[in-house]
């Protein structure tokens, strides 16, 4: 795993607005206090999310858009690229690897952080077909698309120069060994998290439950009691 002072620029792309700040916003607090530019690249705008059944999918869309940019805040990102795409229908098709690999030569990060593309039984909520869809297409984006100079030549895509992304990092992934201490970060983390009004019928029972979450990552990588951890796959794309 590259130390933050190896990286320069680093772009997450998740297909919900409050993924990231489930996965890996503490992480990203820590990147963005070292001086690491971080960007979001959000596929959908959430807009199939949500409890209350009054609100019109289009204003749902708006809402989670303006509170994943205060979510974002909270953790020191002001970048936020949202692709368009549509809340449970993501697929990994040539589209998506377009734009994802747009944003990726636009940005020129060192490393990406993005979802597992592979469906995990023990966790049905992990799962989420968008989330699988989503890191397969980023994981196409960054091999080959990316890098390749002959990939989209007719897209928007070719007026930028081709780019290789160093790492990518997939918090939860199967076999995940590198764990980051976000401890002194915990409080902004569920800030950010907290900023997703729309999505939590119980804040306080979420935050508990979260709290426990994140304080077993760490137990589970050996890290001393009372410190919380966020937990990452990292695959060396160089």
């Amino acid at each position: 795993m590259l130390d933050a002072a190896e990286i320069e620029r680093a772009l997450v792309v998740v297909a919900h607005p409050d993924d990231v700040d489930f996965g890996a916003a503490g992480t990203v607090a820590t990147l963005t206090d070292a001086g690491v530019e971080v960007v979001y690249c959000l596929v959908t705008d959430g807009q199939a999310g949500g409890f209350d059944h009054s609100v019109p999918r289009a204003e749902m869309a708006r809402i989670r858009r303006r509170e994943q940019a205060a979510a974002a805040a909270e953790v020191g990102v002001t970048d936020l690229r949202f692709l368009g795409h549509v809340d449970g229908t993501v697929v990994a098709d040539l589209d998506l690897r377009h734009d994802i690999a747009l944003v990726i030569r636009q940005v020129r990060p060192q490393v990406v952080i993005t979802q597992s593309p592979l469906r995990d039984l023990d966790s049905t909520y992990g799962s989420h077909p968008d989330h699988i869809a989503t890191g397969e297409a980023t994981m196409a984006a960054v091999y080959p698309d990316a890098r390749n100079p002959f990939a989209f030549t007719d897209r928007p895509i070719a007026q930028h120069a081709d780019w290789k992304v160093s790492e990518v990092w997939i918090p939860f992934g199967a076999g995940a060994a590198d764990a980051v201490d976000i401890t002194d970060q915990l409080e902004r983390k569920l800030r950010a998290l907290m900023c997703h009004e729309s999505q939590h019928p119980d804040p306080e029972a979420t935050v508990e439950r979260v709290r426990t979450w994140w304080q077993d990552i760490a137990a589970q990588h050996d890290m001393p009691a009372g410190t919380s951890a966020e937990a990452f796959r990292v695959l060396d794309t160089r």
